[in-house]
């Protein structure tokens, strides 16, 4: 049950004067009815003058038989309460009684809401909403929910402030009250009429959960003009920032007007907040739909490509890169804006990885698909595999951001295994090398190798070579196969780094080695999941 009383004809009567709107009003009364703020704006202006109209002296109530949920309420200040006795230069002014209700009816008419800058007049009409979802069809997205978001002019706290005070005064000479706390929030007032005509024209539910946003950016002309005194009154709360074209964002002024002494406020801005020169704009109106991640696990064959962007000083070094031959393919079929791409370590440009492969994922930020077959993505994990020789994936598949964790989960306590061919100075035989065999569980201090010193913090790092099998080649050359801790430098192990590894296999065997080619044999993580592909 949601009514007018006799305690909201003041509010009613001074806020049709002063040029509000009458969802604007429905708002200062508490009014949290749903179903009410859809009327029609005639309707709602007709309902408001038929209350104006109707004997003070009797205990009116206008009833609307409807139950909506509780609305959140905004909040305008701090709790204390400013000076009750002030007069012009920093003074409420002296609230004009009105007599004549169907003059502050008319004056309240055709005027744009001074406290709402028309968002609740034009654009809570049939026109606008169907311009919303024109945008959203021709952006072409899969989604079977939306989630509806809008960014309002900062000003619109400065004069939904002005707007209180002024009734606050107001009601506090009749010894009645109104909490700021009991104002509907403008956004969600906004919601419960732009949701269900949205859901209608679109033909999917309204859902907070949804990932699919569809947002508006209203500005207003006069943004700048109407905070300006906001800056001299509390400078420190407007500063520069990145990408923001104007000092006077949502936040700074909410800030500023928590700091502003009510009688500084009432020097310098009018109240009741005077008629806008102009209605809002809607800026921007966006569509964008949540992140999509795909894992899967990939092979390297090639010693001559990097995982990722191979880029020095600006330079691109080699033409391609795993993460290039598999996003590229996605990017396309996902129709995403872009990509964002993780894996369980990382192989150098010259190792291949082979076996099972590494676990890698993939999200796609923004894609106007979303809803895949498993036989769709077997179908594309053929396609990424038929356009190179130098990778291949498997276990395609489409996964949640929290399993994404999985793939970081302990990853230094992981284990992989390789394979190294080394090279020695001196002559060996293979009882030489037999011994590394029986080495189990050597621990290794590695300090920062060289080679990454340029991208890595400096530290000695504490790794385990959990076991070793070698298998003599010639007098200068055998295969060591290694199982290790996740995170072991393989190269520095053999050749010692100028001895910032130790032990090293050059250590070990008491002679110079260098490695010639190493390969990725196994990643020991258990994700995700293996597909019947």
């Amino acid at each position: 049950m949601s009514s007018l009383t006799e305690k909201d004809r003041p509010i009613v009567q001074l806020l049709l004067n002063a040029g509000t709107c009458p969802r604007c009003i429905l708002r200062f009364c508490s009014v949290g009815s749903q179903m009410l703020y859809r009327h029609p704006y005639k309707d709602l202006m007709k309902v408001l003058k038929e209350f104006l109209k109707n004997n003070p002296e009797k205990e009116d109530t206008v009833c609307f038989d409807v139950v909506d949920p509780p609305c959140k309420k905004v909040r305008l200040e701090h709790p204390e309460e400013g000076p009750e006795d002030l007069n012009h230069n920093g003074a409420l002014p002296q609230i004009p009684q009105v007599n004549d209700e169907n003059t502050a009816v008319e004056n309240s008419a055709v005027k744009v809401c001074n406290v709402c800058l028309g968002i609740l007049q034009e654009f809570c009409e049939a026109d606008f909403v169907k311009k919303v979802c024109q945008k959203v069809n021709s952006a072409d997205y899969q989604f079977t929910s939306f989630v509806f978001s809008v960014s309002l002019p900062p000003q619109l706290s400065v004069r939904e402030r002005a707007a209180w005070l002024v009734l606050k005064q107001e009601m506090r000479n009749l010894g009645l009250s109104l909490s700021k706390d009991d104002i509907v929030q403008l956004k969600e007032a906004y919601k419960w009429i732009i949701h269900p005509q949205l859901s209608d024209e679109l033909g999917v539910p309204a859902d907070g959960k949804s990932l699919f946003e569809v947002s508006v950016v209203f500005a207003h002309s006069e943004t700048d003009e109407e905070c300006h005194f906001l800056a001299t009154a509390c400078p420190d709360c407007f500063k520069p920032a990145k990408n923001k074209q104007s000092v006077f964002t949502r936040m700074a002024v909410i800030k500023a007007l928590e700091k502003i002494k009510e009688e500084d406020f009432l020097k310098h801005f009018p109240c009741p907040p005077s008629s806008p020169k102009n209605l809002c704009v809607a800026l921007e109106i966006q569509c964008n739909n949540g992140a999509v991640f795909v894992a899967g696990r990939y092979n390297k064959y090639s010693r001559n490509l990097p995982q990722t962007p191979w880029i020095i000083d600006g330079e691109r070094k080699l033409e391609s890169s795993v993460e290039e031959l598999i996003s590229e393919h996605l990017i396309t079929e996902f129709r995403a804006d872009s990509f964002n791409f993780s894996s369980s370590g990382r192989e150098d440009v010259d190792v291949r990885t082979l076996g099972n492969g590494r676990p890698f994922a993939i999200e796609l930020v923004n894609p106007r698909r979303i809803h895949f077959t498993a036989e769709e993505m077997k179908r594309l994990q053929q396609t990424i595999n038929t356009s190179s020789d130098k990778i291949q994936v498997r276990d395609l598949q489409l996964v949640t951001r929290e399993a994404i964790g999985r793939m970081k989960e302990g990853e230094e306590e992981k284990t992989k295994t390789y394979s190294a061919l080394i090279w020695t100075d001196k002559a060996i035989q293979k009882e030489d090398i037999a011994f590394l065999d029986d080495i189990k569980e050597l621990k290794l201090d590695q300090k920062t190798p060289l080679r990454v010193l340029h991208r890595r913090p400096l530290a000695v790092r504490c790794r385990i070579i959990h076991t070793m099998r070698s298998e003599y080649i010639d007098e200068h050359h055998f295969r060591l196969h290694l199982k290790t801790q996740a995170g072991t430098y393989i190269k520095e192990f053999v050749h010692g780094d100028f001895g910032r590894t130790k032990p090293n296999i050059g250590s070990l065997l008491n002679r110079t080695a260098d490695i010639l080619e190493l390969d990725v044999e196994s990643v020991d993580v258990d994700w995700p999941p293996t597909l019947d592909n």
